[in-house]
């Protein structure tokens, strides 16, 4: 993955807080194509902007977005991205369709620690399972109610932490947001 950036503002060190978002697509048609080729139904088509205006209003300023090759969350993103205030660097990244846990920590591992703020757009189970193994702690009830919501399309969780990417693993931060469009 090439994800160097050339963000003009001073780099956050390595002690940093850096927040992740990660956004599970909007909700997919069932196709005769194949699975990575499914587009978005009308819910979803409906749902990505809620979920883009959602982040927008929430203040996050995205240094990079990661972003599943997948025809769905190619079209989450699209539909997103329009509702923020700036568009971040975008990597569709292969590697995240069907990533397992410890394929999507390797990746997070892989950011420069120049990213302050990441996005992550992927699939479940995956994208449930890393807030869930990040989160050493949250805010609230949030984790709770995230493992009870069952990460559905368009939600997206906030896991903030301290230190290098290179230092991602299970534990290591807060989950300090969840948001559902049923919310």
């Amino acid at each position: 993955m090439s994800v160097a950036t050339s963000s003009g503002g001073a780099a956050p060190g390595p002690s940093h807080v850096r927040r992740i978002v990660l956004l599970r697509h909007a909700k997919a048609e069932w196709s005769e194509s194949s699975d990575h080729e499914r587009p978005l139904a009308e819910r979803g088509r409906k749902d990505a902007p809620a979920a883009g205006r959602m982040l927008a209003r929430s203040g996050f300023a995205f240094d990079l977005a990661l972003c599943s090759t997948a025809a769905r969350t190619r079209e989450t993103w699209k539909l997103a991205v329009h509702e923020l205030p700036e568009r971040p660097r975008t990597v569709y990244e292969d590697r995240l369709y069907e990533a397992s846990l410890g394929e999507l920590i390797a990746l997070l591992n892989e950011v420069p620690d120049e990213v302050g703020q990441l996005l992550v757009i992927g699939h479940n189970p995956g994208m449930h399972a890393l807030a869930d193994a990040l989160a050493g702690e949250a805010e609230g009830d949030l984790l709770p109610r995230m493992n009870r919501s069952g990460f559905p399309t368009s939600a997206y969780a906030v896991v903030e932490f301290s230190g290098s990417w290179k230092a991602v693993e299970h534990g290591v931060g807060r989950l300090t947001g969840f948001w559902t469009p049923h919310d």
